[in-house]
């Protein structure tokens, strides 16, 4: 594999995790700016109280602005599986793309090479799990979109990043369930409590079903609910098997 190039720029904006720290979580964002020297430049700004852990530029190039052991200003008000402090256990990756204000636009194949780079290294440096490897729409739906749509999150699950179910065969007889597909989000990680379920829902659709991203509970979303919220079921017991056959083995 090629050694991961990473080039610093540090930003003043950060602070000291939270005790007992700990590190179980990677979120995906895009800048949303107009050119990468603009989001640096936002991103270490003192006055703007913003930042992020890495930026990858759509040539590929990678920079370090925060430490992994600080606490980058990336997530907000957010939430995921029921816990609203994510800066304090999460690594955040900015993604140089103009957003959907700018012109939102496919990740070029440079850029998604070095995000995948950069992730495969930050998950062997850190217990972070398939199913805590997140978009920024999905921590905070009612107010944000990225990644998108366009970011390609199979190619990173047959990486080992982050979770990509197949789409399973229509079943002809399946019957759309809201309580059941509420119900799903939840399982998944969504935090629908905390905000609109419509939002919740295109949060997911711009991860797990980005031709469709209108909110709307169809055959087709409930149906991807479903298979998705069986695969996060099956890498969570697949970490904690590994956690305590981790544990049997030190006794």
């Amino acid at each position: 594999m090629t050694r991961l190039k990473v080039s610093d720029c540090l930003s003043p904006n950060h602070g000291p995790r939270s005790e007992p720290a700990r590190i179980d979580m990677l979120v995906l964002h895009y800048t949303g700016m107009k050119t990468a020297a603009a989001a640096l430049e936002r991103l270490c700004d003192p006055a703007s109280r913003v930042s992020a852990h890495y930026v990858v530029e759509e040539n590929g190039v990678i920079w370090r602005l925060v430490p992994d052991r600080r606490r980058a200003f990336h997530a907000g008000v957010s939430c995921w599986e029921g816990e609203s402090d994510l800066n304090s256990v999460s690594i955040g990756i900015e993604i140089v793309n103009p957003g959907h204000e700018w012109g939102y636009r496919r990740f070029p194949e440079a850029q998604m090479a070095s995000v995948e780079q950069l992730c495969r290294d930050l998950l062997s440096h850190h217990p972070i799990p398939p199913y805590r490897v997140v978009g920024h729409s999905d921590i905070a739906p009612e107010r944000k979109s990225d990644p998108g749509e366009l970011f390609d999150w199979a190619s990173l699950a047959r990486a080992g990043i982050g979770i990509w179910p197949p789409e399973g065969t229509p079943v002809p007889d399946f019957v759309v369930d809201p309580a059941r597909s509420l119900d799903d989000l939840a399982a998944i990680g969504y935090c629908i409590a905390a905000g609109p379920q419509a939002a919740a829902l295109v949060g997911f659709q711009r991860r797990f079903r980005p031709a469709c991203c209108d909110g709307r509970l169809d055959v087709g979303t409930a149906r991807r609910l479903s298979e998705v919220r069986a695969a996060f079921a099956a890498s969570r017991a697949a970490r904690g098997r590994t956690r305590y056959s981790s544990r049997s083995s030190v006794c």
